[in-house]
């Protein structure tokens, strides 16, 4: 249901310019080109994430509303294309099949700091913490961890302990959804 001044929602594929979770919005750039598009924490919310990485590629169904184009839902989010920032290289060394055979298991995230550029997640029936780099939060697609938050992650055994090497929304792991 569309109110006089809106148009219905359309499907619009695009690229996320930047997203503040602690704003509580961004904006995405269509393939298309047009006016950005904005994009609510609570659309992204629906979707099962809290955050969205610069730079990840995005569907939405967008609205045409008297204050501009809004995201009204998020179909699919793609990681962003490597870039020339740093990598970790005990996840490097799987390859995407070994990455895809790795089991996505439910965790909580214990605290995550993004100026720092890491955290640790709580894996269940786990006792060690599992840690969390920014690289991998941002080539899973992700900008932020909030403390408490469910997350889906693949574990390796890194030179230190357990690295995650892909974190998803918590509905791929209990759906049992391969993502990432």
């Amino acid at each position: 249901m569309t109110r006089d001044n809106e148009t219905p929602p359309r499907r619009v594929e695009g690229q996320v310019k930047w997203f503040d979770p602690t704003k509580g919005f961004g904006f995405v750039v269509s393939e298309s080109g047009g006016p950005d598009i904005l994009l609510h924490a609570n659309v992204l919310r629906n979707f099962g994430q809290s955050s969205v990485s610069d730079g990840s590629g995005v569907e939405l169904l967008v609205q045409e509303t008297a204050r501009g184009l809004q995201a009204t839902e998020v179909l699919r989010i793609d990681p962003p294309a490597p870039g020339d920032s740093p990598v970790l290289e005990d996840a490097l060394r799987l390859d995407a099949a070994e990455l895809a055979a790795l089991p996505l298991e439910p965790a909580r995230v214990k605290w995550f700091d993004k100026s720092k550029g890491f955290g640790f997640a709580n894996v269940f029936g786990r006792q060690q913490d599992v840690f969390v780099h920014i690289e991998v939060l941002r080539r899973s697609g992700l900008a932020d961890l909030q403390p408490g938050e469910a997350i889906a992650i693949r574990v390796t055994e890194g030179q230190r302990g357990q690295l995650a090497v892909m974190v998803g929304p918590w509905e791929s792991a209990v759906s049992g959804g391969s993502q990432g």
